[in-house]
């Protein structure tokens, strides 16, 4: 079954939701441009209060390998997943300071996106439109990808369900489409989670 992702969860609310609902993953943004970042000790506080069945996925752009390691270390994160312009190097050197795992994010446009991705040394990939915009890219672009990745960019409840119906992603992962002004809205989660699984 495909697994779920919410990600940019930035209030104890936005824990208590999932808690009950029990996607796979969730997100914290330590990106400070994004308006749904957290700091560290922030995220120290909604982690304790995280089912321990779930896992806690930290999102950073272009961030020091030793930052990452250190949330990872510390169990304040499980996952860190990297959406900048970090290069196979970069990986190999946050896999010498962690052995926990890394998603590597790849903004795609073209076939040759694709090939970069299914090349990347990273535990899995997540595949976006963008920066986390909340905009889909062309889907017919990874009908051939030979490794398992998370499905991102624009979706919602009104077209995860065609996104499963056309392609076949290891997890869906969704942030302002279970939105409501701008703040995580429990009904959408609920809904999303019921038509991923149903």
């Amino acid at each position: 079954m495909t697994k779920i992702k919410f990600c940019g969860l930035t209030r104890p609310c936005d824990i208590e939701a999932v808690n009950e609902l029990k996607p796979e993953y969730i997100g914290f943004v330590f990106w400070q441009k994004s308006k749904r970042y957290v700091s560290p000790d922030k995220a120290r506080e909604l982690k304790s209060m995280l089912s321990g069945d779930i896992n806690a996925v930290g999102v950073f752009v272009d961030e020091q390998p030793s930052y990452i390691a250190g949330l990872l270390n510390e169990n304040i994160i499980d996952i860190a997943q990297l959406h900048g312009g970090e290069d196979e190097e970069y990986i190999n050197s946050l896999k010498e300071l962690t052995d926990k795992p890394v998603i590597q994010a790849f903004r795609i446009s073209s076939v040759d996106d694709i090939k970069k991705a299914e090349k990347s040394s990273a535990d899995y990939v997540l595949l976006d439109a963008g920066m986390g915009e909340g905009r889909r890219f062309d889907w017919s672009l990874i009908e051939r990808i030979n490794r398992p990745y998370f499905l991102a960019g624009g979706l919602d409840c009104g077209n995860v369900a065609d996104a499963l119906g056309e392609l076949e992603p290891f997890a869906v992962d969704v942030s302002s489409g279970i939105e409501t002004d701008g703040v995580k809205d429990a009904s959408k989660m609920r809904e999303f989670v019921s038509i991923v699984r149903n």
